[in-house]
This record gives structure tokens, sequence and C-alpha cells, in this order.
């Protein structure tokens, strides 16, 4: 903890020192789930379903993190150990606590049971259920599942990941998808439906032959939502492959909503930590921007967002890769409990307060142009008030880095701007010379862009 401690309080120096000269005037204040009405946040819930975390420990720091969904896994093999005998009890311990943090459980369906012969492997990259009897089995969890949660589980996610898998096909998992997503239908009707967890947003044949099978077996109502992770360790270099993965789905139904249903970046050193990206170095700093980024790259293209996750990850032998997966947002001990939040907990803390369904997505003009920062602007819904983000994307994160000096020009609503660190969440005075305003234009001048999303904002916007 005093390790942790020092390393922070030394960051927040360096911040200091990259605008020695602006005057601090706040703290970006933190809301907790239930004040907040509503949002397009998501924090990560997964692997409980073979209990690599441990909700029970992380569970109080659930609502204080703000985000308005969790993303959890059903875990057919945890719940069916003995054929035709359900045993949710661990669930029952979730579901209904996280919903009364103000956090509204949206459930995967999966993985494999292994009771049954040809039932698919309860684990991450496993097969889908292919027998007669595995696929029975399959049917009867998974109405057993719906028919428990339908009141409170209001989306529902049918396997995760299934083209990390060699041996699918799009075609064989719209099959697979297609008779699940009967299934829920059937038993909660106002259910929204998830495909595909897709871990890779490049293979676009596998996305194309799923969406031409639901098209050839009239089965296109059955999909509301399209999940996708694709972890890149830039992530402002995504987009365009989303783009394209985008144009396919929307060629089929243009109605399908698109959420990044999986991302965050490890914070230890490679060697330490495994999952995506791992083949670099890492630290909590790192960490924090390139969640920032995400989440932010996300939002201002108006992405829901999932980020993974709220807890350090333990994988166990059997499983597709063993230890520990360092993406959460906390830290754990060796026995899963929490050590202390991390950076990125702090950080996600600020945006998932800051950007409710109050604060809506404009479609100005890029404030800079500066080809390599990206900024998105905002504005109050009530008070009208704008916000920018800001962030300089030409690499990954980077340990240190050298502010850019930016000149921003925004057509906004802007009375008395100020600068947000959205890591720290310190709230700045801009200097009265670097502000010139032109009718309803704000031209600021020598504006510090780091590596990671900052922001100007209306100062009546703001609570700090």
């Amino acid at each position: 903890m005093k390790n942790y401690l020092l390393f922070f309080l030394l960051f927040i120096s360096l911040l200091s020192n990259a605008q020695s000269t602006w005057k601090e005037i706040g703290q970006l204040k933190t809301r907790d789930a239930k004040e907040i009405k509503k949002s397009t946040w998501s924090i990560g819930g997964e692997t409980l379903d073979r209990d690599y975390t441990d909700y029970q420990s992380y569970k109080t720091y659930l609502g204080p993190l703000g985000a308005k969904r969790i993303r959890l896994q059903g875990g057919w093999s945890k719940c069916e150990k003995v054929k035709g005998t359900y045993d949710f009890a661990w669930l029952d311990a979730i579901i209904p606590d996280a919903a009364s943090r103000g956090v509204a459980p949206w459930v995967e369906l999966s993985y494999g049971n292994p009771i049954y012969e040809g039932g698919g492997e309860a684990k991450l990259a496993g097969h889908i259920p292919t027998s007669v009897e595995g696929l029975q089995g399959w049917d009867n969890w998974v109405r057993a599942m719906v028919t428990r949660y339908k009141n409170q589980v209001p989306q529902w996610e049918i396997w995760n990941e299934p083209d990390i898998n060699r041996n699918h096909t799009g075609k064989q998992i719209g099959e697979f998808y297609v008779r699940t997503a009967k299934i829920v239908k059937s038993i909660q009707p106002d259910a929204q439906l998830i495909a595909l967890g897709m871990a890779s947003v490049t293979n676009l044949n596998f996305v194309r032959d799923f969406m031409e099978y639901l098209y050839q077996n009239n089965a296109l109502d059955l999909i509301d939502i399209l999940t996708y992770h694709g972890y890149s360790p830039n992530p402002d270099v995504s987009y365009p492959h989303i783009e394209r993965l985008r144009a396919i789905v929307w060629s089929y139904k243009p109605e399908v909503i698109f959420m990044q249903g999986e991302n965050g970046a490890p914070s230890q050193k490679k060697g330490t930590t495994v999952g995506a990206m791992t083949d670099q170095d890492w630290s909590e700093l790192t960490q924090a921007k390139w969640d920032l980024r995400r989440m932010l790259g996300d939002h201002g293209r108006g992405i829901a967002t999932n980020l993974f996750t709220i807890s350090d990850i333990h994988y166990a032998a059997g499983d597709h890769m063993v230890g520990i997966n360092s993406k959460g947002l906390l830290k754990t001990n060796p026995d899963k409990t929490i050590e202390r939040p991390k950076i990125s907990y702090k950080a996600a803390q600020h945006v998932f307060s800051l950007f409710d369904d109050q604060i809506e997505l404009m479609k100005n003009k890029p404030p800079t142009n500066q080809s390599t920062v990206y900024a998105f602007q905002y504005q109050h819904k009530q008070n009208k008030g704008s916000l920018v983000t800001l962030w300089s994307g030409e690499a990954r994160p980077a340990e240190t880095y050298e502010p850019k000096s930016t000149t921003v020009t925004i057509d906004g609503n802007f009375k008395n701007p100020v600068y947000v660190d959205l890591i720290s969440g310190k709230v700045y005075e801009i200097p009265t010379a670097q502000i010139k305003k032109e009718g309803n234009r704000l031209v600021l001048s020598n504006i510090p862009v780091p590596d990671y999303p900052v922001l100007v904002a209306e100062k009546s916007v703001l609570k700090y």
C-alpha cells in the first residue's frame, strides 16, 4: 500500500508540473451507481463461473465505481454438476446483490459442460455443445436460467469469443445462437439478445457467415446488440476495423446496436501477467491511460463500453491460460481478495460519474486539426454547457510523455472554460491569456494534451 501511495503521489506531482502555472480549483466528485439515473457504461464481472475472481470480496467497490451495468458469465458447468440438478446459489448471491447496488446485470450464457458427452468445454476457447444429448442439456439449462432470472436480467449474451476456437464457423455459431435465442425469447419476450462476443475485429468472414445464416433462416429479429472485443496496444487504431465490421452487420440489419463487450489493459510487466497484450510491459499508470482512451474513444463514436474488468483474474490449470490477468481495476491478493484499487479505478470513476445520459455527443467539426490528437465534443442536455475530450493517440500509452501544446477551437457554449485531468480528477483554471472568444467560438491556445484523455469543459457542467 505504501509503494502504491508513493507512486500515485509521484504521478500527481508530474501532472502538477505540466500545469505548474495553472490554478487548481477543485477535484471532480465521483458518484455512486445509485446516484446515476442512466448511462451506457458497464464493468466486467467475468470468470465468476470458474471461481477465478471473488464477487464477495469486490462487491463493496461496485456501486462507488459508478458503472450502471455489469457483465456476468452464467456458467453451465458450475450450475449443473449432476445431470438434471441445478445449483443456482452462487448466482443468487450475485445477481440481486449487484442490482441492489444500482448495477444491472447482463448475463452471458456459456460455456460447455463436460458431464455430457459432446457437451462442449467449460473454458475460454472451448467448443460449443454438439451432440444430441449435449444440446438438450444446454437447452434445459438455458430454460432454467432464463426462467429464474427473467425479472432481474434484461439482456442475455450468447457465448463468448466463439471465433477463438478454430473449429467453429460463423454458420455453426449462427445455428447455435438461433437455437438459444429462441429459447430465451419464448420465456422472456422482452429480453434483449446479444451476439457474438467476437474476440477479433478483423475476422469479417466469420461475422458475415453468422449474419448470413440469420438472414437465410429469417432470424434477424433475434439479434439486438452485437459485441466485439479486439485488443490492441494502441486502442485508437482499432476503429477502422470496427467500422468495417459495422458495415457488414448493418448491411443485414441497420438497427443492430454495437457495444464494446470486453476491453481493458494489463497493469504489470510482461512475464508477470497473462491474457491479451501481455507481450509488452505495462504499469498501473499506462493501464489507466489505455482504459480512458478506449472508453472515450468508444463514447465519442456512440459505442457503449464494457470495461474489462473490475478485479484481477486468477486463471487456473485446465483453462485457456494459467496465471494472473492483471486487467482488473482492483489489485488482488493471492486468495483473490482485494488488496486495493489501482489508478485505473479512480480514472474510471471520473468518466462513469460525468458521462451519464445527460451528456450528449455533438457532431461538430473537430476542435483541432492535429492529426494525432483525438477530440470529441459533448453538450449537457439541461444547461447546454459544452465539453470536449482531447488526447494524443499516435502511439500506445507511455510511462512518460510530453504533452502536445495544442490550439483548440470550439463552437460551443462556454462562459467559464476549465481544464480537467481525468486520471487525477483535478480541475484547473485556464489562464485568461490562453482564452480568446470569437462570438460563439472559443479559441484556446497552448493547451497541454497528454497521451490520455483530458477535458475542456464549461465549469457549470461539473461537480467538484
